[in-house]
C-alpha cells in the first residue's frame, strides 16, 4: 500500500458522510429538506417528491443540477434552505485532525455542497484549519461530482497533477471520474452508498473508517 501512495502530494475530500460517519445521519436531515423543498416547488406528495428527487440524484448528479437546469432555481436560496439543519450529534475527531495534519502535501475538501456549509461542519468536527480550500458547487459552476469537468476543475484551480492527488468519498460512483484522469481512490464504505452493483474497478483503496485507515497509512 506504502509504495502506491508514495507519489500522493495532493490529498482530497469529499465531505459529507466522508469527513464524519454515516451514523451520525446528518445527511438524513439535509435528504428530508431536499424532499420538502421540492414537495413545496412541485405541488405534490412526499412520495412525488422523493421520486424527483432521486431521479434528478442518479441522472444529473445532485437534485440541485436538475432543478437549475430544467426549473431555474437559485442555488443560494436552495442550498441555504436544504443547509438548515442541526448538527448536535457531530463531535470534534482529534485522532482525524491529527492524521490530516500529518499528511505530506496539501490537503483540500470537494463537494457538491456550498463552502458556508461545509465550514460549519468542519468547525464542529475541529477541522477548521485542517484544509486549504474547500472546493463547494459554486466554484464548479454548478456541474456537480460525478461531472467529469468538475474533477479537472479542481485540478486546474490549484494546479494539482492527479497522478499526485489522492481523493476519498463515500460514494463509490465519484471515484470512477478521478480515476479517469489518473487520481488514486479512496471509497470509504460506510453505508452511505445509494447506488447497487457499483462498479468497483476503479476503488484503489477501501475502508469504512478514513481516521482509522489514514492512522495506519501514518504508521505504516
Amino acid at each position: 500500500m506504502l509504495a502506491r501512495l508514495a507519489p500522493i502530494r495532493n490529498w482530497i475530500f469529499d465531505l459529507d458522510n466522508t469527513l464524519y460517519p454515516h451514523g451520525a445521519r446528518l445527511f438524513e436531515q439535509v435528504d428530508r429538506r431536499i424532499t420538502d423543498y421540492i414537495r413545496r416547488f412541485f405541488d405534490v406528495d412526499r412520495d412525488e417528491a422523493y421520486r424527483i428527487q432521486k431521479n434528478y440524484f442518479h441522472t444529473r448528479g445532485t437534485t440541485l443540477a436538475g432543478l437549475m437546469a430544467e426549473h431555474g432555481v437559485d442555488p443560494h436560496a436552495y442550498l441555504a434552505d436544504v443547509h438548515d439543519i442541526e448538527m448536535d450529534m457531530l463531535e470534534e475527531n482529534a485522532p482525524l485532525a491529527a492524521a490530516i495534519a500529518r499528511l505530506p502535501g496539501r490537503k483540500l475538501v470537494f463537494t457538491n455542497a456550498d463552502a458556508a456549509y461545509a465550514r460549519k461542519i468542519l468547525a464542529r468536527l475541529g477541522l477548521g484549519d485542517s484544509f486549504e480550500a474547500i472546493h463547494d458547487v459554486h466554484a464548479l459552476d454548478y456541474k456537480p461530482k460525478p461531472e467529469p469537468s468538475a474533477y479537472r476543475h479542481i485540478c486546474d484551480a490549484y494546479d494539482l497533477d492527479p497522478a499526485h492527488s489522492l481523493f476519498a468519498d463515500d460514494m463509490a460512483r465519484n471515484l470512477k471520474p478521478a480515476k479517469d484522469i489518473g487520481m488514486t481512490t479512496l471509497w470509504v464504505d460506510n453505508g452511505s452508498e445509494q447506488a447497487e452493483g457499483a462498479d468497483l474497478e476503479h476503488v484503489d483503496f477501501t475502508t469504512r473508517d478514513i481516521t482509522h485507515w489514514l492512522h495506519e497509512v501514518l504508521e505504516a
